[in-house]
């Protein structure tokens, strides 16, 4: 489907919303302001990690959002924010994430599908190391308030 009428909004405006800075460079050839707005998801996932903030990570899915995180199925906000904030005080604790988007497609009003390549850097890395690259779909809507969410996200290895 090509781009919907929908204005999924401002990207910098969403991001300065949940107290983000933008970096213009993360949308790579995704330029357009509703391309930016959708990928502004990312960005405050992104920033979430780097805080390693669990409320501010769930906070960017829709209450019945869904996260595969490598074998655990997480199925509504309340789950995703207990695992996380339970894994920034354990195994992520000081860890970030980085990538960049691949491609990004609207697939209804209100409805697009991103996927972006990257990883996990842990604490004293300073790059994402082989074993935790990865790539990862994101179905992020426009919910009835116009906040942009994550419906899902999923993340597969990306081997050698």
């Amino acid at each position: 489907m090509s781009e919907t009428a929908t204005s999924w909004g401002n990207a910098a405006e969403l991001l300065a919303a949940a107290g983000v800075e933008e970096d213009v460079d993360y949308y790579r050839s995704f330029t357009s302001p509703d391309e930016k707005a959708v990928l502004s998801v990312a960005l405050r996932v992104q920033a979430a990690w780097a805080a390693n903030d669990g409320d501010a990570f769930a906070d960017c899915f829709s209450e019945n959002g869904s996260l595969l995180m490598q074998d655990d199925q997480l199925t509504s906000r309340e789950e995703i924010r207990s695992y996380m904030t339970k894994g920034f005080q354990g195994i992520y604790k000081g860890a970030h994430v980085t990538g960049y988007p691949l491609s990004l497609k609207f697939l209804a009003d209100g409805v697009a599908l991103a996927v972006t390549e990257g990883g996990i850097v842990l604490d004293g890395e300073t790059e994402v190391a082989p074993q935790r690259r990865i790539r990862a779909t994101w179905v992020i809507v426009k919910e009835a308030e116009g906040d942009l969410r994550l419906f899902s996200h999923q993340s597969s290895p990306i081997n050698g």
